[in-house]
């Protein structure tokens, strides 16, 4: 799997390291991705997800199907 979040659709960035000398060098950041098996209510199972923490925070204030619909995610297939 892509290190992709499944609903927000944050992926990795590639920025610049820079030294003491003002060398740059590639380098890549990562999101903080957690697989997460979570409760979807209206399918009355669970399904597991790769999620990023802040998409976590959202799911806890409006809900799993809420917020998969407003992404346009259908859950059926997790």
């Amino acid at each position: 799997m892509a290190r992709r979040c499944v609903l927000t659709g944050k992926r990795p960035n590639t920025a610049n390291k820079v030294s003491h000398s003002n060398i740059k060098t590639k380098k890549r950041q990562l999101p903080n991705l957690q697989k997460k098996r979570l409760w979807w209510a209206e399918g009355e199972r669970f399904v597991t997800l790769k999620v990023s923490t802040r998409a976590l925070r959202t799911i806890r204030k409006n809900g799993l199907g809420a917020f998969a619909k407003s992404a346009g995610v259908d859950l059926n297939q997790y």
